[in-house]
């Protein structure tokens, strides 16, 4: 089959069915005709040979045409596709290095074996331009809802035509009782779009939470007008669901407004999402606040939150306990997913043994180091004296203001606590010397002796052991391990040091030994300063 007159404007017709065929541009497919005639041609005169195939655009003309390219002598490799400079110029005078030269080749006869290695080119190039389509079409989409159709399930997948191309609803991407068949239509979520070898890949979803945001955003204009925000979600797929909303409009309820008259706009989705649950919470900037209405329709009494841990605490009613966690924990579960903390839920009665058992046991710290009896222990732990350090370093005023405390015995209880944080003292620095810390970390302002003691048993017994350590191995932290937060134990954590502490006195151990420049940090202090005011 030679490239004659007689089919040269085949090429282009072809070509215009296949580009409209597969909605992509005609020139694509030229070029892929190209590169195939180009092919054939090497196999029949030579694949050393660099041979290139023009096809005009108008007429259909395709033009054979061998390049060869002026090089320095001693850089020539392929003496079929190279020229030295000497040798270009019997073709063209002026020749420099870097010029082309071209000579025009006979068309091939493209033979029955060639014929089908260009049909073959030809598809694969087709091919990839509608890849590339597809994947320019969809990858801006992500992140929205499409409609489509089911086509077919392949092991429990779903295959769903999505108009120009098909994308993937995965077994655990669909909400549990849902069943679907051939032509049925479908409203999924574009939870990702993936380039891969066998093609774009448009990952579906219908358990995601956002699908649930995005669904609510087309029924709530005020939602699609930034009104109302969608703050955070949660979902137990096909069973329950909280939404956190608020309002930049005081006139408006953000709340009501997603309910819709009568409920029509939140059942629009409820009907989406086969009969799902949802509960609408106002979204509150107070933690605390936000918890109480996450955790609704349980009545909260009391929240305590330790932002370091990222863990909260909630105390609810005896009867109110079952409510709060929900049928297999799913009300907390889903409150924890909205707020993103940790929440541990007590009774009432819980907190008050919990409280107690702290009660007796700091009254008998007092009586036990203080020699005191248990009433005048109470009255001390009553007050909120919580360790020894309080009463020894307090202002007297403060140990007079509790009935039954005079002057001398106000006198008497602080120097008792003196001379026992001495002594204690004195054993933590004689324990510390024997286990061979030096005395550099001894004298180290803002280390105690018992914190010098914790420091030799876990082996930091030099200003250098110390300046090494990190912020979260002196005051502890948390980690994050397959999902599950894990506790890492800081070696001062029990003297109550707070990261921002360990950080500094790290710090400030590392300047002295002259590792850190002092104005560098001063430098860097005052940038965050001005990052915090910033973002106030």
């Amino acid at each position: 089959m030679a490239i004659t007159s007689a089919n040269q404007l085949e090429l282009l017709q072809t070509a215009e069915a296949v580009a409209r065929e597969k909605m992509i541009d005609p020139d694509l497919v030229i070029q892929a005709m190209e590169e195939s005639l180009a092919r054939a041609a090497k196999s029949r005169y030579g694949s050393d040979l660099d041979i290139r195939v023009r096809i005009d655009r108008k007429t259909g003309r395709a033009t054979f045409a061998r390049i060869r390219t002026v090089v320095e002598d001693e850089a020539v490799e392929n003496h079929h596709a190279q020229l030295t400079v000497k040798q270009a110029k019997a073709y063209k005078a002026d020749a420099a290095v870097g010029d082309e030269i071209i000579d025009e080749v006979p068309p091939v006869d493209l033979g029955r074996i060639a014929a089908q290695s260009a049909k073959q080119v030809i598809l694969q190039k087709v091919r990839e331009a509608e890849r590339d389509r597809q994947f320019e079409e969809f990858k801006d989409r992500k992140g929205s809802i499409i409609n489509g159709v089911v086509k077919r399930e392949e092991y429990g997948n779903i295959i769903v035509d999505i108009g120009r191309g098909e994308g993937i609803l995965r077994r655990n991407e669909k909400i549990g009782r849902e069943a679907y068949r051939p032509n049925d239509r479908i409203r999924c979520y574009i939870k990702d779009v993936r380039r891969e070898a066998r093609g774009p890949q448009v990952f579906l979803s219908r358990t995601d939470p956002m699908f649930m945001a995005e669904l609510f955003k087309m029924e709530v204009p005020e939602i699609y007008d930034g009104i109302i925000e969608i703050k955070a979600v949660a979902r137990d797929p096909g069973s329950r669901a909280k939404i956190a909303v608020i309002s930049y409009d005081n006139s408006i309820d953000p709340v009501g407004a997603c309910v819709g008259m009568r409920g029509s706009r939140v059942q629009a989705v409820v009907n989406e999402l086969q009969g799902e649950k949802i509960d609408i919470i106002p979204w509150n900037q107070d933690q605390a606040t936000f918890l109480v209405n996450a955790l609704q329709p349980a009545e909260v009494s009391k929240v305590v939150i330790d932002e370091e841990a990222g863990k909260i605490e909630v105390v609810v009613p005896d009867e109110q306990l079952s409510l709060a966690i929900g049928r297999r924990g799913q009300n907390v579960r889903l409150a924890s997913q909205l707020t993103g903390l940790d929440i541990d839920i007590m009774t009432e009665a819980e907190e008050s043994q919990r409280r107690q058992a702290e009660f007796a046991e700091r009254t008998k710290l007092f009586m036990d180091t203080l020699d005191v009896d248990e009433m005048m222990a109470q009255l001390l732990v009553s007050e909120g004296f919580t360790n020894l350090e309080e009463v020894a370093y307090v202002e007297a005023d403060e140990l007079l203001s509790i009935d039954g405390f005079d002057e001398d015995t106000a006198a008497e209880l602080q120097a008792r606590a003196r001379d026992f944080l001495e002594e204690q003292n004195r054993k933590a620095l004689e324990a510390a010397r024997a286990m061979g810390v030096e005395e550099s970390l001894i004298e180290f302002e803002g280390l105690t002796p018992q914190m010098v003691e914790a420091l030799a048993k876990d082996g930091i017994k030099t200003l250098e052991d110390f300046a090494t350590c990190a912020d979260w191995e002196l005051a502890g932290g948390w980690t994050t391990e397959n999902g599950q937060r894990k506790k890492d134990e800081g070696v001062l954590e029990k003297f109550e040091m707070s990261l921002e502490e360990a950080q500094h006195l790290i710090m400030t151990a590392r300047v002295m030994l002259g590792w850190v420049d002092p104005t560098e940090l001063e430098t860097a202090a005052a940038e965050s300063d001005e990052d915090e005011e910033a973002e106030a």
